[in-house]
């Protein structure tokens, strides 16, 4: 197969690699989503924010912002077939930045993420010493004492002055050999990387199911699944954090805005159904995390029962909640040690496959490059996950739970970003030039500031006054003023326009090129490739997901912790040292994004090196694929306008 350019110069490239089967990708897509965040930070949300009650926002979170962003980034991976930094490089030069945002946020996660699997790791081995602690009659309490000590380390940290002191070399060691499973995995190529999540994924939903029927068998399982169900409804408004918190693990434990779900559409066949796939994958998520409340929130309610107390005073959270509750349920039963180690072996098979997808998100995206194109999988791979593991040190020290726990909270903040800014140029952004040919950039950019800056000023005014009902009334207040004075003066321009084009444009054409066509032309050029896309699905990226975004991130924000500080900047009252590492990689982010924005030349060398979809001034002669028919020359699209007169089609051909 080979393109040609305008310029006449074909160029030979090797046909890209496939998945297996379509198993295979749901078996990797679904191995990426479902982790850790799954087993414990979804019951620890549960367990911390009003039981049940957390399951409104987490399913409102999933059904409108994670299933239609996660479409969004399948569709986009195989309608380019690249990775997220030539996919928004495709939709304009100036947005290679967003897609780096997303690599570098997924690198970034990698590196603490391994150390969790290190400490996995480290328990498990830990189970075969004959004085280890993880024997029948140890209490909840002392388990999870256990873990933070002698597997993290924490023991010689001292909590006036949490500064690091030693480095914990077993952590290193089985940090070593995460890296070096994950390498292997990630060279031998997508057909195998699929079935090696055949075991890595199938396995443990498997034990889990196993775990949850021992669970719910043993006494007081009852009280604690009916404390997972029961709802104190008051958290929704006493506590609005809970709404960033819902979005944030419908981010990071679907796997969307880190770069990995458009990575592994991209190696899907073009044709491939992506809405279908895409609620697969997300639907088996959420029911994983679920199925695991229940395990959890019966073996929690078991533990209570063993202590005589109740399960609230059982003063277990964060990791306790796993390690200081299922270890010690298991250790009681017959041949409880294997069953723990069965434990910490299937929270192992549950990490390894989303440890490494953050790393083929990497690869995809920089092998298809110009830049790193020719250099090889296999040495792109080496030196990325060298330079990973050396930064893990820094969770490998006696403070590194207190790094990995400032940095995975100011992560969730640049999912937020991140997510707003994929939205944001799919939705406003694409196709954008020819939008600005036709109606010209006043009055596209007058719309978007007035769209995008109202948001901006009623969050400003309701998460900066003090006072909350003279904040709410002046939120609201300032969103209506600013959109309605910014909405007359888009009004007076499009009056303007069809004076100057008289016949050419009526109020309701102007209003559809203006408000939909964009995003629209952008679901018609997908669906004509992936599949059907429902019409619902573009106004949310467009006009519903980017606001939610917006105001989940000054929600964050404006957050306080026990003191009355903003938990952003004062996280948990951490040290400064801390706080200004984790504001460094919402910074970073940013400023990747902004960059590429004002400079793009800075990042042409991350142009692909070749596409199924070039740039709008080509002319295309590809060989044939899956979903072209017909012989001669089809334009790829004829815009029909709602006015009925037929809009310039685009210049790209394909010759059949």
């Amino acid at each position: 197969m080979g393109i040609e350019t305008s310029a006449g110069q074909p160029q030979d490239f090797p046909e890209r690699e496939r998945w297996s089967s379509r198993a295979a990708f749901y078996f990797a897509a679904i191995g990426a989503a479902v982790g850790f965040g799954n087993v414990w930070r979804f019951p620890s949300l549960v367990y911390e924010y009003g039981g049940g009650a957390f399951f409104v926002p987490y399913l409102l979170a999933l059904f409108f912002v994670g299933l239609p962003l996660l479409v969004l980034e399948i569709s986009l991976g195989q309608y380019y077939e690249t990775g997220d930094v030539d996919v928004y490089g495709g939709i304009n030069k100036r947005l290679r930045g967003v897609g780096l945002s997303a690599i570098a946020s997924g690198y970034m996660g990698s590196t603490y993420y391994t150390m969790l699997l290190a400490w996995v790791a480290h328990a498990f081995f830990d189970t075969f010493r004959d004085d280890g602690v993880w024997t029948d009659g140890v209490s909840g309490s002392e388990a999870s004492e256990y873990f933070m000590d002698r597997i993290i380390g924490t023991e010689t940290l001292d909590p006036d002055d949490p500064r690091p002191t030693r480095v914990v070399w077993k952590n290193v060691g089985c940090a070593a050999l995460v890296w070096a499973l994950i390498y292997v995995c990630v060279i031998v190529g997508i057909k195998w990387m699929g079935r090696i999540t055949y075991v890595t994924m199938g396995l443990p939903v498997v034990l889990l199911f196993v775990m949850l029927g021992k669970a719910i068998s043993l006494e007081g399982s009852e009280d604690g699944i009916q404390q997972y169900l029961s709802s104190d409804w008051s958290v929704l408004v006493d506590r609005p954090e809970v709404w960033p918190k819902a979005v944030s693990q419908i981010f990071f434990s679907i796997g969307i805005n880190f770069g990995m779900m458009t990575a592994y559409g991209s190696h899907c066949r073009r044709d491939e159904p992506a809405l279908l796939n895409s609620s697969v994958v997300a639907v088996s998520n959420s029911l994983f995390s679920f199925v695991a409340g229940f395990a959890v929130f019966a073996a929690l309610g078991h533990l209570a029962y063993l202590e005589d107390v109740p399960i609230n005073d059982l003063g277990i959270s964060g990791f306790g909640l796993i390690f200081g509750s299922w270890p010690v349920v298991l250790a009681t039963l017959p041949g409880g040690i294997n069953w723990v180690r069965l434990l910490f072996f299937m929270l192992f098979c549950l990490g390894i496959d989303s440890a490494f997808s953050f790393l083929e998100s990497a690869l995809t995206s920089f092998g298809d490059t110009v830049f790193l194109g020719r250099v090889g999988k296999r040495i792109t791979a080496l030196g990325m996950v060298l330079v990973a593991f050396l930064a893990s040190f820094l969770y490998a020290t006696d403070a590194g739970l207190i790094f990995l726990d400032v940095v995975d909270y100011y992560i969730n903040f640049v999912m937020l970003l991140v997510g707003f800014a994929k939205c944001s140029a799919a939705g406003w952004l694409y196709n954008i030039d020819e939008q600005i040919d036709n109606l010209g950039a006043c009055l596209v950019f007058s719309f978007m500031v007035t769209t995008h800056g109202s948001v901006f000023l009623a969050c400003m005014l309701w998460f900066g006054i003090s006072d909350a009902e003279t904040a709410l009334v002046a939120g609201f207040a300032g969103l209506v003023v600013f959109y309605a004075s910014g909405m007359a003066f888009v009004g007076w321009l499009m009056h303007k326009k069809m004076q100057e084009c008289p016949g050419l444009w009526n109020w309701k054409s102007m209003c559809y090129d203006l408000m939909f066509r964009n995003v629209m032309d952008l679901r018609d050029d997908l669906c004509g490739v992936v599949g059907y896309i429902p019409t619902v699905w573009p106004v949310l990226i467009k006009f519903f997901i980017p606001p939610v975004l917006l105001v989940m991130f000054c929600v964050g924000c404006s957050a306080k912790n026990s003191t009355g500080q903003t938990e952003f900047g004062h996280y948990s009252g951490y040290p400064l040292q801390y706080q200004m590492l984790g504001i460094m990689t919402v910074v970073f982010v940013g400023f990747l994004i902004i960059s590429s924005l004002m400079m793009p030349r800075l990042y042409s060398r991350f142009e692909k090196h070749n596409s199924p979809v070039p740039s709008k001034d080509a002319t295309v002669h590809a060989a044939p694929k899956e979903t072209t028919k017909g012989n001669g020359t089809v334009p790829l699209s004829l815009d029909s306008h709602p006015s009925g007169k037929v809009w310039p089609p685009r210049s790209i051909q394909v010759a059949v």
